[in-house]
């Protein structure tokens, strides 16, 4: 497998990651250079606001009409990732028939939570008109993501008061597929210099550190009402391990169904580069989520 060059792999400049990090960013860097079918419409580069980072991707089967949306953002700690980490999916997603956005997001120490969070109930604000221009339906659209990007898809899915906020439909959203998504933010003791302390010293940098509750959507499950798919790795980050844990029953005790998935023999990185694989059971879990949706006619 080639290796990009540095300006390829960073264009950014982004703050330097730790080395099996950076192996998956080169990866899926990688994995993005390549072509795509000519089933595939792509458009690249669309706005949904006036920073360089609220931008998004698009990929659509062509001709496709009223299909089902799937929005992925990519992870990277709030701090990395671009939206072309995401790109190597589309194939797989549009083979089920559905549009693929991928989009970008404004990132920390610049931008701290919640920016991200505003910046996904404006992206979802932004689709609702626009997402007929790709044939994509408004109200079948399902929110995932891989790590940070977990994240941000839970909180999004979660927030609906925030939906209202942004003039987001109550029907728009019809589930939710988190991937080694980071579910609760606090720490009591984090050690100095690890990825837990960042969260309080860059992610969260200016918040009283008593907000990771508020920025945790472990904390916002009450009243939920959007269906969830949790999954990760069976060798995952601690983090993750234990607050998809503890959120599985809080969300079960819900009006919403929720499961979670744990893929044996994966590591945290691994749970998304394993999407390469058109037979990944996620694409099958991501398909029966979407067949169980029924739109009202």
């Amino acid at each position: 497998m080639s290796t990009p060059a540095p300006h390829a792999l960073d264009p950014d400049g982004q703050p330097p990651l730790p080395p099996v990090a950076m192996d998956y960013a080169r990866t899926v860097t990688d994995w993005a250079q390549a072509p795509l079918d000519a089933s595939i419409t792509a458009t690249p580069d669309q706005t949904y606001g006036p920073h360089r980072l609220q931008r998004f991707d698009v990929f659509a089967p062509r001709g496709a009409q009223n299909a089902p949306v799937l929005v992925f953002w990519h992870g990277g700690g709030w701090t990395n990732g671009y939206r072309q980490w995401v790109r190597f999916m589309a194939p797989h997603v549009t083979a089920l028939g559905m549009v693929l956005v991928a989009p970008s997001y404004r990132l920390a120490p610049a931008h701290p939570l919640p920016a991200a969070l505003d910046d996904a109930m404006t992206l979802l604000a932004c689709l609702q008109t626009e997402l007929p221009a790709w044939g994509g339906s408004p109200r079948r659209v399902y929110l995932a993501g891989h790590s940070a990007g977990g994240h941000v898809a839970a909180m999004t899915a979660l927030r609906r008061q925030a939906w209202r906020t942004h003039g987001v439909a109550d029907d728009m959203v019809q589930g939710c597929l988190p991937i080694s998504g980071i579910m609760d933010l606090h720490d009591p003791q984090p050690a100095p210099q690890s990825l837990e302390e960042r969260v309080y010293t860059t992610v969260l940098r200016g918040l009283d550190p008593l907000q990771d509750a508020v920025h945790s959507p472990l904390y916002w499950t009450a009243g939920n009402r959007v269906p969830f798919d949790l999954s990760m790795g069976e060798h995952d980050s601690a983090r993750v391990l234990r607050s998809n844990r503890r959120m599985l029953p809080l969300l079960q005790a819900q009006q919403a169904t929720a499961s979670l998935h744990v893929v044996a023999g994966l590591d945290h990185f691994h749970t998304h580069l394993q999407l390469r694989d058109p037979a990944c059971p996620w694409y099958a879990q991501l398909a029966r989520r979407v067949h169980a949706h029924t739109e009202p006619a």
